[in-house]
């Protein structure tokens, strides 16, 4: 679906460099962020924090590779391009420049690293969690951790964090908990949310929308969307995401039911494969998708999740 002006279309534009919107599960007791994983509200007494502006990055050799860093925040496939294989930006999940509180805030994420992951089963320097984000959520491939990207990014992060207590849970980081809903997730109920909410910026078939040949708003689903391994593929964590901050500007404004069911809706469809992908979809599934949230080599309109995805590493893997 096109925008049907020039003028909405620089208003999109202008919207998607503060805050994109895509498209990492929520679990039963509080865990380290992992870029898109609910944590569970900050205990009584933990004081918001809120980062500097940005025109406050300094003007010096430091200040240089924080802005370095912001830059390949914002428009990731043109700064960090040999690593990213899909059209998405870091910031279509970490909104308003990875400032927000509720969306999985930079500053949030940077206290609490290093931290142990039950995603790959040990603990994770802040590194390794930035090239993980690479792998899954760019559907791309990870930097090496001394490389000029991931420095610039933990600069940023760093930055960004001034005056944070290290080690503490902080309001707004992640992505609130979302309780269970009334009734279980289901297609048609959340087939009619995305229609009447999200596709009008996201596309009837959730392919995006670009603008100028840049993307304006992320794909949700398909070879431009993040892969089965990302976080974000779990409904749980898509619905706490999609409760919190969507549509966009009008976060808050869905129903817990209504989030559920979209992000059901939208999980629901084929996206690039899981690079840990063994050749055995079964196997796949219950090593590392074993999970009621998870949607991946389950059954939608006849068709088997994961089955027909096209291999990892999108753009990068055509290139050679």
């Amino acid at each position: 679906m096109k925008l049907t002006s020039m003028h909405t279309v620089q208003t999109a534009l202008a919207l998607s460099v503060l805050s994109l919107a895509c498209t990492a599960a929520a679990q039963s007791k509080p865990a380290a962020p992992e870029g898109g994983t609910p944590v569970a509200p900050a205990k009584a007494g933990n004081k918001s924090f809120t980062p500097p502006p940005a025109t406050s990055i300094p003007d010096d050799e430091f200040g240089q590779m924080v802005k370095k860093g912001q830059d390949i925040f914002l428009r990731t496939g043109q700064y960090a391009k040999d690593y990213v294989g899909n059209s998405l930006n870091c910031v279509s999940c970490h909104l308003d420049a990875g400032r927000r509180p509720d969306a999985s805030p930079l500053w949030g994420a940077y206290v609490l690293y290093p931290a142990y992951r039950s995603k790959n089963g040990h603990v994770n320097t802040l590194a390794e969690r930035l090239q993980g984000c690479f792998q899954y959520s760019m559907n791309g491939m990870a930097p090496p951790a001394d490389s000029e990207t991931i420095v610039a990014l933990e600069s940023y992060m760093f930055w960004m964090a001034q005056q944070a207590p290290t080690g503490v849970k902080l309001e707004g980081q992640g992505y609130p908990r979302l309780a269970k809903p009334a009734q279980e997730p289901e297609y048609v109920r959340g087939q009619d949310v995305f229609e009447q909410n999200c596709a009008l910026c996201h596309g009837a078939n959730g392919e995006g929308q670009s603008a100028e040949g840049k993307m304006v708003f992320p794909a949700l689903w398909g070879d431009e969307s993040f892969n089965w391994g990302a976080g974000m593929h779990s409904v749980s964590t898509a619905a706490a995401f999609i409760k919190a901050n969507m549509p966009l500007g009008k976060g808050g404004t869905l129903t817990d039911q209504e989030a559920w069911d979209v992000a059901f809706y939208m999980n629901s469809h084929e996206r690039p494969q899981d690079p840990r992908f063994n050749g055995s979809l079964e196997e796949t599934r219950k090593k590392y998708h074993d999970s009621p949230s998870d949607r991946y080599g389950q059954t939608v309109n006849d068709q088997v999740l994961g089955e027909n995805s096209t291999p990892s590493g999108g753009g990068l893997r055509e290139k050679g």
